[in-house]
């Protein structure tokens, strides 16, 4: 019998994933999250076979919870399951000690070949991700060197979210915040949140550019 953790702010996400793994795996016992700090909470207090868990969720993102979940728990695979397409986080997510990373669009379909090959003790990498990791060394663009936070805050900016819409999301100050954008653009060789967002929709971090 497996046990089996699911972690997403969606309600509806959450029953669709029971669903698929509930058809393959009749008697799991399957637990909900609906965001990084229960989450934590969650595996802390009991033992699971596999975490399934969203990358963007109020609080702490599901980068910081799975960097938190392999401190507490090493042995414990997590597979992120995310909405941003894999070139933008997937690499991060390994890195970070994930088991697998897998497109929403495409959970319906690969799910359950993901699981499987995580619960006999391999990665799930798909033949796109496994070019990316071939040539990740020799990519330079400016956003690998930000760390995984700075991504994240980088990326809202792109987006047009204000210092204390950011800070309210995180449960960061707003000063943390302004130290971070100062930060970034510095890393990012830029001076304001415009050039983030050209270099973002230019780089596939967002779909488009604030109105």
């Amino acid at each position: 019998m497996k046990k089996i953790l699911i972690a997403d702010d969606h309600s509806f996400i959450r029953m669709g994933l029971i669903q698929i793994i509930k058809d393959e795996y009749p008697t799991a016992v399957i637990g909900e999250a609906e965001d990084a700090s229960a989450l934590i909470n969650k595996v802390t207090q009991e033992d699971w076979d596999l975490v399934i868990s969203d990358l963007d969720m109020p609080g702490r993102s599901g980068l910081e919870a799975l960097e938190q979940i392999k401190l507490l728990k090493p042995e414990l695979p997590v597979l992120i399951l995310s909405i941003y397409a894999e070139e933008l986080y997937a690499v991060r997510a390994l890195k970070a000690g994930a088991s697998g990373y897998l497109n929403k669009n495409a959970a319906p379909y690969d799910l359950v070949k993901a699981m499987e090959r995580i619960f006999i003790g391999r990665k799930y990498i798909t033949p796109e991700l496994a070019e990316q990791l071939l040539v990740e060394k020799d990519v330079k663009y400016p956003h690998k060197m930000l760390t995984n936070r700075e991504l994240e805050i980088f990326r809202l900016l792109a987006e047009g979210r204000s210092n204390n819409y950011i800070a309210e999301q995180l449960s960061l100050a707003t000063t943390t915040i302004s130290t971070y954008r100062t930060r970034i653009l510095e890393k990012m060789k830029m001076s304001s949140n415009s050039e983030m967002a050209l270099y973002a929709v230019q780089h596939g971090l967002i779909n488009r550019l604030p109105e």
